[in-house]
């Protein structure tokens, strides 16, 4: 990177402390809920599925439906078996895209399906599916339902379009966000939404909560994918270079691309091909994104939808809970520098 970046908000070092502070103590009723419902008779599933859910992970997606109830002084107790839904949803989607990418490394630790087998990671993360439909079911609202349920086939078409586009260096900025709305913002914008809906507020304020989580799941991707090329594994949970050697044509690839001359180009398209997968390749690509100010621009993309993520809370009064997830979005942002 040519510069550290900070928060949107000026400060240093902006943290998730705040929103795990406020939400503690439902969390724990949350993790509650997971480890009763990711057990099974059949050992294996709650051994694979513990390996990667009690494996470290911020619980990024039930924190937030948490701290969107408290935003919204919500009194009851719903959303937290709402909130484990949500992340067994995406624990389920973790497992699989392990197995699609072939990845060795998740939160810091060798990848289930490397442990376990591919066969038993997928059959697994459809366990966890089932289970959060069981949970859905048992909150009982039928819009609920459709928002999370809506979700989960969003999640899916996004990755199948991924696969589609994978190894594409044709692939465009507009389909790129096509992509991670649906794989990650849909998700982040689900997870908020419900909580406006078991506590009965009015669409808008659904819809303010929906725009919130999926301007923070598009910023968070961003950054994911800049990191890829610009953080290191500790810091990552996955091994530097997984997008590039698996052929993911990200944003900081799309911009390297366009502005590079024929020849960079040419190494684009057969890095992406496959031909291209050795460390020096992925130092020459590293130092075409920086040459080309693609992953500091890639950043840059990722504080504007941070910042819609802010405003799409404006009509909100000031709050202990607000100022948490303002600072959520912050620390998305800037959290690999």
């Amino acid at each position: 990177m040519t510069a550290t970046i900070h928060s949107i908000g000026g400060k240093a070092a902006p943290s998730l402390e705040p929103i795990m502070a406020l939400v503690a103590p439902e969390m724990n009723r949350v993790n509650a809920v997971i480890l009763d419902r990711m057990q099974s008779e059949i050992p294996l599933i709650p051994e694979l599925a513990g390996h990667l859910i009690a494996g470290g992970g911020k619980r990024m997606r039930p924190m937030l439906t948490l701290a969107s109830a408290r935003l919204l002084d919500y009194p009851g107790a719903r959303h937290h078996k709402l909130a484990a839904a949500v992340e067994f949803i995406h624990t389920a989607t973790l497992l699989h895209d392990d197995v699609v990418d072939g990845s060795e490394m998740r939160r810091g630790k060798t990848a289930a399906n490397l442990i376990f087998g591919n066969p038993a990671a997928v059959l697994v993360g459809d366990f966890l599916f089932s289970r959060s439909f069981e949970l859905m079911v048992e909150d009982g609202s039928l819009k609920v339902l459709k928002i999370l349920s809506h979700a989960s086939a969003v999640i899916a078409e996004g990755e199948v379009n991924q696969l589609t586009a994978q190894r594409q260096i044709t692939t465009s900025e507009e389909k790129y966000l096509e992509i991670i709305g649906a794989k990650t913002a849909a998700l982040f914008a689900a997870a908020c939404r419900i909580a406006a809906v078991v506590a009965e507020r009015d669409e808008d304020i659904e819809m303010a909560l929906d725009a919130y989580g999926r301007n923070l799941g598009i910023a968070f991707q961003l950054v994911d994918d800049a990191m890829d090329y610009a953080s290191d594994g500790a810091t990552m949970g996955k091994a530097r270079g997984d997008d590039f050697r698996d052929g993911k044509v990200t944003l900081p690839i799309i911009l390297a691309h366009s502005r590079g001359d024929a020849e960079e180009r040419s190494f684009w398209r057969d890095a992406m091909l496959g031909h291209k997968a050795s460390d020096a390749d992925l130092d020459r690509a590293t130092a075409l994104l920086r040459k080309h100010n693609a992953i500091d621009d890639t950043v840059e993309r990722a504080r504007h939808y941070g910042q819609r993520a802010i405003d799409a809370l404006g009509g909100f009064p000031q709050s202990t809970a607000k100022a948490a997830l303002v600072e959520a979005v912050e620390f998305a942002v800037s959290r690999a520098y």
